[in-house]
């Protein structure tokens, strides 16, 4: 079962808002919207997932709020909250924003996210989109592939193992996850205990294919303006390139708010152990208004 990350501070920061809409923008299996409405009854929500596989789960999970109302899902990429119909007059009190990979995503072969479970180069999030992992590896030039391990994976030397992916999709094109880790292990190897080879390049395939880190950067000062007059934005990421990013964009954003959370909030050591998929989660606030403000201090 999918455990949503950072929650108790999630309900922590929302909490002094008292929000009459929420706006839950990667509703994923729905971990943080549960808790959101049950800690504010009279909260609407609106809940965006560029996965059909979430908004089918949202129908037959949250059907009760939403036949109330209180709940309305939508397939939506956040990348494009402008265009966002129906969004309340008066703005959102609380929009937040979790980066991360929905455990089923991960745990399910056939969406190509995991390299410990075999499955079709996929990885893409909106299974509508065209460009697949396959296609990454099985056309990107050397060049290309290069940067991208670099950039998005933060791989210092990948010049190896990109080598040998050219050489040998000359041969016969990689299709599944299991082909591709096996070629990193064999030319990286296991230099780290517990961490697999793998990891870095596939995290980069994965933002390279949903466009995560542009349409990120891109969106933010609309998510921004989306935001109710004391409005706070909650984005958790995973990732240094993401954190630094809205790190980024927080502090340069004065016009419109400012960051709440002077230092990266970090999940506790107890649910670390609990939940090892929130090791490298970091939650972030802004708010919108006067830093001057009482409730901007709490």
């Amino acid at each position: 079962m999918h455990k949503p990350v950072l929650l108790n501070e999630v309900l922590q920061f929302a909490a002094p808002t008292a929000p009459k809409w929420i706006l839950d923008a990667t509703f994923g299996r729905g971990g943080h919207t549960r808790a959101l409405m049950e800690a504010h009854p009279d909260a609407k929500v609106i809940a965006l997932d560029q996965d059909a596989a979430a908004v089918e789960y949202a129908k037959t999970s949250f059907a009760a709020p939403i036949a109330a109302h209180r709940l309305h899902v939508e397939h939506f990429n956040f990348h494009n909250i402008s265009q966002l119909p129906n969004k309340p007059p008066e703005g959102f009190d609380i929009i937040l924003l979790d980066l991360g990979v929905s455990s089923p995503q991960l745990d399910e072969a056939e969406r190509g996210f995991s390299f410990y479970n075999d499955g079709p180069l996929d990885m893409r999030m909106n299974q509508e989109q065209d460009l697949t992992a396959a296609e990454v590896i099985n056309t990107w030039s050397e060049v290309e592939l290069l940067a991208l391990f670099q950039k998005y994976g933060e791989v210092r030397r990948p010049q190896r193992v990109v080598r040998a992916i050219v050489n040998d999709r000359k041969e016969k094109p990689y299709q599944t996850t299991r082909e591709l880790a096996s070629l990193i292990e064999r030319v990286e190897g296991w230099r780290k205990k517990g961490h697999h080879p793998a990891t870095q390049y596939f995290l980069a395939l994965r933002m390279a294919v949903n466009n995560e880190l542009s349409g990120l950067e891109s969106c933010i000062p609309d998510l921004m303006r989306a935001l109710s007059a004391k409005g706070r934005l909650i984005i958790i990421t995973f990732h240094s390139l993401e954190d630094r990013i809205i790190k980024y964009a927080f502090r340069e954003a004065k016009e419109l708010g400012f960051p709440l959370t002077k230092k990266v909030v970090i999940p506790s050591d107890e649910e670390t152990e609990t939940n090892p998929r929130a090791r490298s989660s970091k939650l972030r606030v802004f708010q919108r208004g006067n830093s001057d403000e009482p409730a901007a201090f709490e």
